[in-house]
């Protein structure tokens, strides 16, 4: 098995668990995955912050803003993990109710960076931003586009 072999097996359910967990109102397995040491930067697809200070109440926000999750996948697009840095592209796909509202899908691009500390992966940025509902292909799934003619 590869190092990114490894780490999606050991990886990837926490990762699904913790935001099944946060777009449940929980957002305790997400804090436990993040680091505390700098630098930490999160550009979130609602709320920005950079340094725990910052970053561990917006994940308390967000637990309290999200609940009654029907659905989550975590496609994962890209991934790689060398030595103590790893990285993964996906896109989250959920169903779940924001701020009291009935559940709708949405969808977020994400790119998450991992730095391994006392041998345990722990995030350390996070960047998403939302598919819009126009029909917008994300990149390796569009074809390429056609040449004009000239």
């Amino acid at each position: 098995m590869t190092e990114t072999e490894q780490f999606l097996a050991t990886m990837g359910p926490r990762i699904t668990a913790a935001e099944i967990a946060l777009h449940n109102g929980d957002a305790g397995p997400r804090i436990a995955m993040w680091s505390r040491a700098e630098p930490l930067t999160l550009l979130g697809a609602a709320i920005s912050g950079r340094g725990w200070r910052e970053i561990g109440p917006i994940f308390d926000s967000l637990g309290q803003r999200f609940s009654d999750c029907r659905s989550y996948q975590n496609e994962i697009v890209a991934a790689e993990a060398s030595g103590d840095l790893a990285y993964t592209v996906a896109l989250e796909h959920a169903t779940a109710s924001v701020g009291g509202a009935e559940p709708k899908p949405f969808v977020l691009r994400v790119t998450t960076i991992f730095r391994r500390e006392d041998g345990e992966w722990k995030v350390v940025h996070r960047h998403a931003n939302a598919v819009e509902d126009s029909g917008e292909v994300v990149g390796r799934l569009a074809p390429p586009p056609s040449p004009t003619a000239p």
